[in-house]
């Protein structure tokens, strides 16, 4: 089971559901994204050590140390829920003593994912579904106002990407799909279960 290999080599703890939910219905419950799509994500889309991916509602950090793992890159992760915070705090400390890699390019910050103030050096942006569109237009809106202060190249990456999130992306901003990643087994079963990824051009 992949689940419990990659969170045994990592040695961080995120098999598991969220067993409370939020009462607004602008944040959808928490759910890590799977390692079998996590592997056949990254054998398509390479990411560089001098990248620096946030992943918004992270929960207990998987995607995190994931791409810490294979590619060295800076990784945020940005988590509303305080619960998940500590654990995905807890799991840097455990992930460190595991790999002695240095901990000053994973970063957690626990406040609503419209609130987290877009770094200058933030180019990759993780989003697994976590809410409702205008929460997602909002965190946009920040990540093209950081644009217009520092040029750079931005990708978003989608995964069960809502009709209303693409339709936004292609039809109210700059940004347009670089490519799709399917996923044997899953994505012909549901055309939502699949990786999209937009760049800003």
């Amino acid at each position: 089971m992949k689940e419990t290999y990659y969170d045994e080599l990592l040695n961080i703890k995120t098999v598991g559901e969220q067993k409370e939910f939020n009462k607004s219905l602008h944040y959808h419950r928490y759910e890590p994204t799977p390692y079998s799509a996590l592997e056949q994500l990254f054998k398509k889309y390479q990411l560089k050590s001098s990248d620096r991916i946030v992943d918004f509602g992270c929960g207990k950090g998987r995607l995190n140390f994931f791409i810490h793992y294979l590619f060295q890159a800076s990784v945020v992760g940005v988590e509303m829920n305080r619960t998940f915070y500590i654990e995905a705090i807890e799991n840097r400390n455990r992930y460190m003593k595991k790999t002695n890699k240095n901990k000053d390019n994973i970063e957690f910050h626990c406040c609503l994912a419209e609130n987290y103030e877009i770094d200058l050096r933030d180019n990759r942006f993780y989003f697994f579904n976590p809410f409702s569109v205008q929460i997602f237009m909002k965190i946009i809106n920040n990540i093209l106002l950081s644009f217009e202060k520092e040029p750079r190249e931005i990708e978003l990456v989608l995964f069960y990407g809502s009709k209303d999130y693409i339709f936004f992306l292609e039809n109210q901003t700059a940004f347009e799909m670089k490519e799709e990643v399917m996923l044997p087994d899953l994505s012909e079963h549901n055309p939502y279960e699949k990786f999209v990824i937009y760049q800003l051009l």
